[in-house]
C-alpha cells in the first residue's frame, strides 16, 4: 500500500480520534461546565445553550467514532466539515464582537487554547478533512464502509 494511502487513513483517524476526545471530555464533566462555555459566546437564546450543551458533545463524540471506523463516511465527512465550520464562525464571531472569552472550551478542561490559535486549527481541521472527502476513495480504506462494500460484491 502506497505512502500516500496511508496518509489519507492517518488523517482519518487523527481527526475522528480528535473529536471522540474533545466530545468525551464534555460527556464526563458536568454538562454545566460546557453550558458555560456556551453561555459565552453570546449567540443562543437559553434554551438551544441548554440543548447546545446536552447534545453537542454528544455528537461530536458520535462523529468522531464513524469516522474512526469509517462508517457512513460521506455523511460523516460532510458532518465533521459543518462542525469545523461551525466553530469557525463561533470563535471568529466572538473575536469581532470583543467578548471577554479567554479559550474556546474545545476540549472542556483538559486543554485551553487562545481563540486566535483556536481558528487557525480548526481551519486546517476543516482543510483535511474537505481533503479527506474530495479522495474519499483514499479515505474509505480500512474502513467499515469498505468492508461492508466489498461483501455486498460477492
Amino acid at each position: 500500500m502506497p505512502l500516500k494511502s496511508n496518509l489519507f487513513i492517518l488523517l482519518r483517524l487523527l481527526v475522528g480520534t480528535l473529536l471522540i476526545v474533545s466530545g468525551l471530555e464534555k460527556l464526563v464533566s458536568p454538562y454545566q461546565n460546557f453550558l458555560y462555555v456556551i453561555q459565552n459566546y453570546a449567540l443562543l437564546p437559553p434554551l438551544l445553550e441548554e440543548l447546545g450543551a446536552r447534545a453537542w458533545p454528544w455528537a461530536e463524540f458520535f462523529l468522531g467514532v464513524f469516522l474512526v471506523l469509517g462508517f457512513w463516511l460521506r455523511w460523516v465527512l460532510r458532518g465533521v466539515m459543518a462542525t469545523f465550520a461551525v466553530f469557525i464562525f463561533v470563535v471568529a464571531q466572538a473575536l469581532v464582537r470583543h467578548l471577554p472569552v479567554n479559550e474556546c472550551g474545545c476540549f472542556g478542561d483538559l486543554i485551553s487554547f487562545p481563540l486566535p490559535v483556536v481558528i487557525t486549527f480548526d481551519t486546517a481541521l476543516l482543510a483535511v478533512t474537505g481533503v479527506l472527502y474530495y479522495r474519499l476513495r483514499e479515505t474509505i480504506r480500512f474502513s467499515l464502509d469498505q468492508y461492508f462494500n466489498d461483501n455486498a460484491r460477492t
